[in-house]
């Protein structure tokens, strides 16, 4: 049979170059060049009474720097989700210890691991750059990574039982089943809980880039500390300027980053009819248009991956799903020595802890613990009064996607800009309305939270069937019977790792929006993150250290009798069936 030359075969056949390869080859050169050229700006010996510049001149090379450090961190957050959330999956008795680590992890504040991480790094590389920029790195990947982890821990556990036992039937080993079957069925909350990682290192760049600890100074050149000093300093025009350069910053990462990730994520959807509407991406379509890169993917990238399989088949057994194949004495050997590691980096921090606070008084439990009462008073109401917006929104955008090409980026900018940098604006205005910060850290904390539950919630919009929504509009179910029968079930596991993630976030923004600094005032609310606030700023280890420790108990509490039960119920009941 006579194979027809088509348009598209020509141009395999002849791989010519046009104008959409030299853009790509142009483009990756001088991203490369500069982020090899903010690179050897790490090294060198760290200067603590620098300046941070507010001249428009200095923001260029400062968002270089800034994007640099959260391209890092969220690389570093992505690799830790995925081998953490797989690891915790494929074994019933890791994920016994690692998903109640994970809690306590995401439990403690971010700003609370600053004083130790930092001092930490720099007595690693003492008087070096590269030990505050590890820091700050470092620090940005623990507000990024949580709620990654868990909706791939999520997406995991809800994968359908046929999916999985054809995949035992077809005796795929763990590689395959991870790369064809597990590593899809997360690809869309992965793709929708990255745009909240990044937003939420956007939100505590500030406190990184421009961090104190008593009269000590770790400030950083970046977007977040030019934010931050305008903002100290009254300087408007500064301020809007450098505002100004962080939304084309998040309008240029939407358009190149994450509307191609959404359309390409569309394609692991399950459903048994095609959608009538999709996402579209204009990037994504140019770059499969490329013939360069259908080339270089035929000729090199599938005989690499097809070669890498070949190697790693060997190394992974088939085996069933409900009968995972005995460890190995290496793995069993591997699993004591982690356990008992562990074990002794708790017991030797139990012991440094119970020092510390010995030399508290009963004045500074008493304020911890009444602090305690207010901030949880705040965070359920943030937490209620983002769910009343954000379900009918998340839904309304999951499943429209003309309307999520229109809003997506307008609520990631919203979601990206550092709330920190608008406190003072705000702050003023709600000391006008009445009620001062005590009310007015409710609608601050607010902002650390809602967007946690929209990008889950629209995640779990878009992951519903289409074929399901279909088949109520042919059984006449009216709007409601569909939010009770489809909708709501439909989403509810994105919704429940949504609220984990939130009510954590929420804890998180209470540190910088129960105390909050401008020009040389300093205005605070009665509370658990003013108080965290204050030992910091203070270096009061001993007070910071008590409050950091029950706010992770309230936190981890509150997952276990609540949230953890509701997740629970997600995997048994809502789990999607085909």
């Amino acid at each position: 049979m006579t194979r027809s030359l088509t348009p598209e075969n020509q141009t395999l056949a002849r791989p010519g170059w046009n104008w959409q390869d030299i853009m790509l080859v142009l483009a990756i050169v001088a991203i490369s060049v500069m982020v090899i050229h903010t690179a050897t700006e790490f090294r060198g010996v760290y200067d603590p009474h620098f300046q941070i510049e507010t001249r428009l001149s200095a923001l260029p090379e400062y968002t270089v720097r800034t994007l640099l450090r959260m391209g890092l961190a969220y690389g570093l957050s992505l690799g830790f989700s995925l081998i953490y959330a797989y690891t915790a999956y494929r074994s019933q008795v890791a994920a016994r210890l690692m998903i109640p680590l994970l809690d306590i992890l995401q439990s403690i504040p971010v700003l609370s691991f600053l004083p130790g991480v930092v001092l930490a790094l720099i007595a690693l590389f003492p008087g070096q750059w590269i030990g505050v920029e590890l820091a700050s790195i470092i620090l940005i990947f623990t507000g990024m990574t949580w709620n990654m982890t868990f909706s791939f821990y999520q997406s995991l556990c809800s994968i359908p039982t046929e999916l999985r036992e054809a995949a035992t039937v077809y005796k795929l080993n763990s590689w395959q089943r991870f790369w064809t079957l597990e590593l899809p069925a997360g690809a869309i909350g992965l793709v929708w809980n990255s745009i909240m990682s990044v937003a939420g290192g956007w939100f505590f760049l500030i406190a990184i880039e421009s961090f104190r600890l008593g009269d000590q100074d770790f400030r950083l050149p970046g977007l977040g500390a030019f934010l931050a000093t305008a903002a100290s300093q009254n300087n408007l025009g500064a301020l809007a300027e450098g505002l100004l350069v962080l939304v084309g910053v998040i309008v240029a990462t939407d358009f190149f980053v994450w509307q191609p990730l959404i359309a390409w994520a569309e394609r692991f959807k399950v459903e048994m009819v095609e959608a009538q509407t999709i996402p579209e991406s204009w990037l994504l379509d140019f770059l499969r248009r490329s013939p360069t890169l259908r080339i270089l993917n035929q000729q090199l990238v599938k005989p690499l991956r097809e070669g890498l399989d070949r190697r790693v088949i060997t190394l992974f057994p088939v085996h069933s799903f409900a009968q995972p194949a005995a460890p190995s004495p290496i793995i069993r050997w591997l699993n004591w020595l982690f356990v008992s590691g562990l074990g002794f980096i708790v017991l030797w921090g139990t012991w440094e802890a119970v020092l510390l606070l010995r030399l508290l008084s009963w004045s500074d439990w008493h304020r911890v613990i009444a602090g305690a009462i207010f901030t949880t008073l705040r965070v359920m109401i943030a937490l209620i009064l983002s769910l009343a917006w954000t379900i009918p929104v998340g839904v309304a955008i999951g499943r429209n996607p003309k309307l999520a090409r229109l809003v997506q980026p307008l609520v990631q900018m919203a979601a990206s800009i550092p709330a920190t940098a608008l406190f003072p604006v705000l702050l003023l205005a709600l000391i006008q309305v009445g009620g001062g910060l005590q009310i007015g850290s409710i609608a601050l904390m607010m902002l650390g939270t809602m967007w946690y539950l929209l990008f889950n919630i629209i995640a779990g919009a878009q992951s519903i069937p289409s074929d399901l929504l279909e088949a109520a509009i042919v059984y006449r179910l009216s709007p409601w019977q569909r939010w009770q029968t489809v909708i709501l079930p439909g989403i509810f596991p994105y919704l429940v790792t949504g609220i984990i993630t939130a009510v954590g976030g929420a804890w998180n923004a209470s540190i910088v929006s129960e105390y909050v600094t401008f020009g040389n005032k300093v205005v605070s609310a009665e509370g658990l993150g003013a108080t965290i606030s204050q030992a910091t700023a203070s270096g009061n280890f001993s007070l910071l250290l008590a409050a950091t420790i029950v706010m992770s108990l309230l936190v981890v509490m509150t997952n276990r009798l609540v949230w953890h039960p509701l997740y629970r119920l997600a995997q048994e009941k809502y789990k999607l069936l085909l």
